[in-house]
């Protein structure tokens, strides 16, 4: 997977010459600036710095055809500098350092520590270094001791166990405040997106609203995170991961703690949405894992930004190919898209007459295609909204309230798929759909007149029957009834 960090091994050769100082290993232009931070802060640290003895110093990080980059390896080459010209004397087996140095010692934090600290893990590390900024994140990965770090003479000191630096314990995750901007409850009327809302996020699938302006669909939309559970320590460290590979921590909150909600504008290009650049980077497909990807004004993104969409729609994951390689980064989102029926907005709107011609309207559909159409589950229509309902005092079903019943069809899912590997309805392949969603004759003979009826797609007919499921679980019903088969085709578009 693209988030994934790689070990590279730091080391120091020095000769007896005329002074230089070189990196190699594939570094980038921050590598490469390396030696002049790392000399500054080795002297303003009371040591001897590679600029001031007679010597050439060979730096080398290893794997060779790795490209690296970023001023993450400041510290491993300061300290592998001091191991070999005998400065300082420790045993680097089974630690890690990571971290960049400023010029008078200091270390700055870095982005990516997340991944660097489940590498560690993995290969078996015992003790991971890192600026202290960063320490709170690195500490969420359990089975590891990490040590949070200020400056290069208190590294030193740790090493040469002038002065220990404690490590931090595990970080134990207190419960998320669950802090909205948008809530249910004050949405007036739209109680059929409302219930469909409530299914996508029961079984993380993907919804389109369609609507007059102003009738209320980006207010839903933006309110269909307020109703997702909240993430488990799984989740958050997968976000989490994936927030710092992007370089979007905030030090003074390391843990994304709320599913994330992603609204990119619809001038955004393909790279942006997919992710990009020599060394790709996480676009907001990726960014939106476990959360939601809102786009609204669905058909004014270009043609070929939303034909990006496909593969993640359909498995969960997006791949960035460049020269260089290819990198796999994960993209389980629900899709939550808005758009206006014509290009006025007004199309059978009982106040406001369309002014759209037949041909305006053509090519207005026509830029969503029928294989993307296909790969959304619920099609929801979002009509303007009365006065009545508007001037109501009335209080709407809170989100809160909608997020329990959500919460328990999950619930039921992950009972259901806990061997399978994945845990939401969406995510069923099709050797799961025939596993879990068995139909009766009735049900049979119900969506065999609707595939005919609708001009169903097999990917369509698929979809249908993992959204009757999830509406099954939400009724905490165990079988596909004739009445959930019915509610999942009120979703599927009509024409």
């Amino acid at each position: 997977m693209g988030l994934d960090a790689q070990p590279v091994e730091v080391e120091v050769d020095l000769q007896r010459g005329l002074h230089i100082f070189n990196i190699v290993g594939l570094p980038d232009k921050a590598i490469e600036e390396a030696k002049d931070r790392v000399s500054a802060a080795v002297k303003n640290s009371k040591l001897v710095p590679p600029n001031q003895s007679q010597r050439r110093v060979i730096v080398n990080l290893a794997p060779a055809d790795l490209k690296k980059e970023g001023p993450k390896y400041d510290l491993p080459i300061a300290l592998a500098y001091l191991l070999a010209s005998r400065q300082i004397n420790f045993d680097p087996e089974g630690k890690v350092f990571i971290g960049e140095l400023a010029l008078d010692g200091s270390i700055r934090p870095v982005y990516g520590i997340m991944p660097i600290a489940l590498m560690a893990r993995t290969y078996g590390v015992k003790e991971l270094y890192v600026p202290q900024e960063n320490a709170t994140e690195a500490a969420l990965v359990d089975g590891i001791k990490v040590i949070g770090l200020k400056n290069l003479e208190e590294v030193r000191n740790h090493l040469l166990k002038i002065k220990i630096i404690s490590p931090l314990e595990t970080t134990v995750l207190p419960p998320a405040k669950l802090n909205y901007e948008c809530d249910f409850a004050y949405i007036k009327g739209q109680e059929f997106a409302k219930r469909a809302l409530e299914i996508a996020a029961s079984g993380s699938h993907n919804v389109l609203m369609t609507g007059p302006p102003g009738s209320g669909k980006t207010l839903l939309a933006r309110a269909l995170v307020s109703i997702l559970p909240p993430m488990d320590k799984d989740e958050v460290l997968e976000t989490t991961r994936i927030f710092s590979v992007a370089g979007l921590i905030r030090h003074e909150e390391p843990l994304v703690r709320t599913r994330p909600f992603r609204s990119p504008h619809h001038t955004s290009s393909a790279a942006a949405l997919v992710g990009g650049g020599s060394i790709p980077k996480p676009g907001e497909i990726t960014l939106s894992h476990r959360g939601v990807l809102f786009l609204d004004e669905f058909p004014e993104f270009n043609r070929d930004v939303l034909e990006s969409l496909r593969q993640p729609l359909e498995d969960g994951i997006v791949t960035v190919s460049r020269v260089k390689g290819s990198l796999t980064f994960p993209a389980k989102f629900i899709l939550a898209a808005t758009m206006n029926p014509c290009p006025c907005g007004f199309l059978n709107d009982p106040q406001k007459d369309c002014l759209c011609t037949p041909f305006q309207m053509q090519k207005y559909k026509r830029k969503l295609s029928g294989p993307l159409l296909d790969r959304i589950d619920l099609h929801a229509e979002v009509p303007r909204v009365e006065y009545e309902k508007l001037a109501s005092e009335v209080v709407a079903e809170a989100s809160a309230k909608i997020r329990e019943r959500v919460e328990q069809a999950r619930q039921i899912q992950k009972n259901r798929f806990q061997n399978f590997g994945f845990a939401v309805n969406g995510e069923m392949k099709l050797k799961d759909i025939k596993l879990f969603c068995r139909l009766d004759e009735k049900c049979q003979e119900l969506i065999k007149n609707a595939v005919y009826k609708y001009n169903l797609s097999a990917r369509a007919y698929h979809r249908v029957l993992k959204l009757a499921r999830t509406i099954a679980d939400l009724s905490a019903s165990e079988n596909i009834l004739p009445i959930h088969i019915n509610e999942a085709l009120q979703y599927r578009p009509q024409n």
